[in-house]
């Protein structure tokens, strides 16, 4: 497994590998209640492409098994989170978008775009990594909660998704984080 920052010519790669997650979560669990051929897809790849944001994971073969965006926006309203440190927006980087390859669950995948989230934002001289989970996505809050990530509250983030009126808040501050 190797982590790479995806460019223009991952866009084609970064579109089929989420538009093969969104079609598996349609036929089975769909814990992240994404939608296939919308979020995350084609557009929001590209989007993340243009302002830098979107990482893979690929095996050996240069195939991309996992997919992340890591930036500054939080994509909604994170002002009422129950955080830990009160933080301005440029000391905190926030995850969208995390996905391993279902055909490989369960193989360290997620752990592993997870430790190069924190590697990024360290790097960055960030205070913290942030994110948002549906609350009824187990396996997520577990693989966050299971890495040191502190549950933030659970709330409204005005993001006007009917489906999904709250989202489950989690920061990993590293002034108290494991290693």
């Amino acid at each position: 497994m190797k982590m790479i920052k995806c460019g223009p010519e991952h866009l084609d790669a970064a579109a089929e590998f989420y538009d093969t997650v969104t079609a598996y979560l349609a036929e089975h669990i769909n814990y992240p209640k994404w939608t296939p051929g919308e979020y995350p897809g084609r557009a929001s790849a590209a989007e993340a492409i243009k302002g830098g944001s979107l990482h893979a994971c690929v095996d050996d073969d240069g195939k991309i098994i996992g997919a992340f965006v890591i930036c500054e926006d939080p994509q909604g309203d994170y002002s009422r989170g129950n955080w830990t440190r009160v933080l301005k927006p440029h000391e905190v980087l926030t995850i969208h978008a995390l996905a391993a390859d279902p055909r490989i669950y369960r193989k360290g995948v997620g752990k592993a775009m997870v430790r190069e989230c924190v590697r990024i934002a360290k790097s960055e001289g960030k205070k913290a990594l942030r994110l948002d989970v549906v609350p009824t996505n187990t396996p997520a809050r577990r693989l966050y909660e299971g890495m040191g990530f502190k549950h933030a509250g659970t709330m409204d983030l005005g993001r006007g998704i009917p489906e999904i009126p709250e989202f489950c808040l989690y920061e990993l501050n590293f002034q108290s984080a494991r290693p």
